[in-house]
């Protein structure tokens, strides 16, 4: 995979947009579908489908701050937000207060059997009898 973090010439793209915005367009699309391209396959669709989203958003903004501040929610709902990063994270550091939309039981990490506390009241019969009469 290519090295992407240093080719940004703000510049050259600045003055491209300023100057040609059909063609800015048109290498913009380029440069992120090589982009895309250069992933592994197995994460190529989704971001297809991240970069349509944006797109989408891009297109139907009324103004191009309007789109950036809404694409810019869209980020932080990603991370914030509900099945977001710091979810996650929290998931992997304390099991037992993950949302139990994620569906994963806690994993016991301490290795010794729970303490049960017996407490005083009814024999075990009489409330073994007592369910019974409610089923």
């Amino acid at each position: 995979m290519k090295d992407y973090s240093n080719n940004f010439d703000f510049e050259k793209w600045s003055s491209l947009a300023s100057t040609d915005p059909e063609a800015f367009e048109q290498y913009r699309k380029q440069v992120i579908n090589n982009f895309i391209q250069d992933l592994p396959e197995e994460k190529q669709q989704r971001m297809r489908c991240l970069q349509w989203r944006v797109d989408s958003i891009r297109r139907l903004a009324k103004t191009p701050l309007a789109a950036c501040i809404e694409i810019s929610n869209m980020m932080w709902d990603s991370i914030k937000g509900k099945n977001g990063l710091l979810e996650a994270l929290h998931g992997l550091t304390d099991p037992y207060t993950a949302d139990a939309a994620t569906s994963q039981a806690p994993v016991r990490t301490t290795g010794s059997e729970p303490n049960v506390l017996k407490f005083p009241g009814k024999s075990r019969k009489k409330a073994d009898l007592a369910t019974q009469d409610l089923l």
